[in-house]
């Protein structure tokens, strides 16, 4: 059985503890299987408008108008999403409330065996994955640590236990 909080430490005003059971009812939490597809999917906001609306009225010419779905449909989507989804947390706000002091300079993400550091500024993109498939991450968690930009995503850092800002 793994330790299933997180902690930031290091040259801070404040240590903070971290349980990523309860994010999944955060509404700060992003689906991992798409955000960061969606982050490199910079389109002309013209063209995906121009592309949504023609979509649009081409399907209510074949099929008629469709209704919008109701809140019980909604809340029985997302309950679905929820058990079957993989999900992330921005680290952003987490640091903030942590209140970093002004010299800080590096990002140490430390796992069961060994450090990662990354210059500070990472903290301001990174994402904490806690769940995979609708489960939380017991075997190699409790989180993932995810550079924002995307690059890692295919191979975060598991295992991870502290996050240290110095």
């Amino acid at each position: 059985m793994i330790e299933s909080i997180v902690t930031i430490e290091g040259n801070v005003q404040f240590t903070i503890t971290l349980d990523p059971g309860v994010w999944i009812f955060d509404d700060r939490k992003v689906d991992l299987t798409t955000y960061f597809d969606e982050l490199k999917t910079k389109e002309d906001e013209l063209s995906e408008y121009t592309k949504e609306i023609s979509a649009h009225w081409d399907r209510e010419i074949r099929e008629g108008a469709v209704y919008p779905p109701t809140l019980k449909t909604e809340r029985k989507f997302q309950k679905e999403k929820i058990l079957t989804g993989s999900f992330g947390i921005p680290l952003l706000d987490f640091v903030q409330n942590a209140k970093p002091n002004n010299d800080v300079k590096t990002l140490i993400i430390q796992t069961k065996d060994e450090q990662h550091s990354f210059p500070f500024n990472v903290a301001n993109t990174a994402i904490l994955g806690f769940s995979s498939n609708g489960k939380p991450l017991n075997e190699d968690g409790p989180v993932h640590f995810y550079l924002g930009d995307g690059s890692n995503k295919d191979a975060p850092i598991k295992n991870v236990k502290k996050i240290i800002i110095e």
